[in-house]
């Protein structure tokens, strides 16, 4: 990347894109160009990629700036498919606790399984092995007359 490519996305940064120290910290890792058509620059897509993840929006509503919506979301099934995402995360992860980056005081990992109690789940108190048949579900003896009911309202 030029340092003019650098200043340009410094200077139009928005919410969701890559910091320039992100940008530097993943580049490596992403896949190099190989022969064939060019593809669009990773960080623009990236940027893409996180907009939608983290606005909630639609993969279609992708705004301009980030390319095409299908570019966008193509590139993001593929790198989701073939794990590049994980490979990724765990490089970050090995290099930012080399860098003491990551306090482990923050992880409380607990694997144990309790079963809770029925009545913790709203369950009855009572057994329902000697309960007489469910009550009707519909107030309506015909049930035509709850399908019509059912349109009406």
């Amino acid at each position: 990347m030029t340092s003019t490519e650098s200043t340009s996305h410094k200077k139009r940064r928005r919410r969701y894109e890559l910091t320039d120290e992100a940008w530097e910290r993943i580049e490596p890792l992403l896949p190099k160009q190989g022969r064939g058509g060019k593809w669009v620059d990773h960080r623009t897509i990236l940027n893409g990629m996180f907009w939608v993840l983290n606005s909630g929006s639609a993969w279609r509503d992708v705004p301009e700036r980030y390319g095409k919506w299908q570019t966008v979301y193509d590139r993001f099934r593929r790198w989701e498919e073939n794990g590049l995402f994980d490979r990724i995360l765990h490089r970050l992860h090995l290099s930012l606790d080399e860098e003491g980056f990551i306090d482990w005081h923050q992880f409380n990992v607990d694997g144990t399984n309790i079963r809770a109690h029925h009545h913790a789940a709203g369950g009855s108190k009572t057994s329902k092995k000697n309960d007489p048949t469910s009550p009707e579900t519909s107030p309506w003896d015909d049930p035509a007359e709850a399908l019509a009911r059912s349109f009406i309202f």
